[in-house]
């Protein structure tokens, strides 16, 4: 009797540690996708667009919630002068460059680099023209010297997957207890069997 009941421990042991072995599993797969790279799902201007006139912000949306650490967005005219005007500003999946006012018509490059919300640095660049300039006159920046030495990546936390990373913890542990709690149990049950 004592041993069908040992049996019968060992089992439900055995079951609750697949049952949550196959639930880290699971974790571990439907976390896969979410620590992909983000991508530039789309742009205002888009890519290749023309505008009737310059517009005062060049807007980048992206898959995932970029960082806001490293992030530069230059808007280049024909001649090399950037138009871009203060920081990048980055609201949820958007990243927002405000321009210059008096950017002249014709055809515009816009350069982009952010962190991802995996803190690796993507980057890509696209064109769009306007065929009317910018209300105000401005003078532009200089153009960039191509010679710059290339930035380095910025490595932040914020993007590990932290809560999962506490769940599969969270799950072993429970492992572990369990583990532990019927060991006990079978240990008291030898030893009422030897009595």
């Amino acid at each position: 009797m004592v041993r069908v009941k040992a049996k019968a421990v060992v089992t439900s042991v055995n079951a609750v540690v697949v049952a949550l072995l196959l639930a880290c599993a699971g974790l571990l797969l439907a976390s896969g996708p979410a620590v992909a790279h983000d991508q530039l799902s789309g742009s205002e201007p888009a890519d290749g667009a023309t505008v009737a006139q310059m517009p005062e912000e060049v807007t980048l949306t992206f898959t995932d919630n970029p960082q806001g650490i490293g992030s530069e967005v230059q808007v280049m005219d024909a001649e090399g002068s950037d138009w871009a005007d203060g920081e990048v500003r980055i609201v949820d999946n958007q990243a927002i460059q405000s321009l210059k006012p008096g950017a002249p018509e014709g055809e515009y490059t816009v350069n982009w680099r952010v962190v991802s919300a995996d803190a690796h640095p993507i980057e890509g660049s696209f064109t769009f023209t306007a065929t009317g300039g910018s209300a105000a006159s401005a003078v532009p920046s200089q153009p960039i010297d191509e010679a710059s030495p290339e930035p380095t990546e910025n490595v932040s936390d914020g993007g590990f997957p932290w809560g999962i990373t506490i769940m599969i913890l969270v799950l072993a542990g429970l492992v572990v207890a369990i583990a532990v709690t019927a060991r006990k149990r079978l240990g008291s049950t030898r030893d009422d069997d030897a009595v």
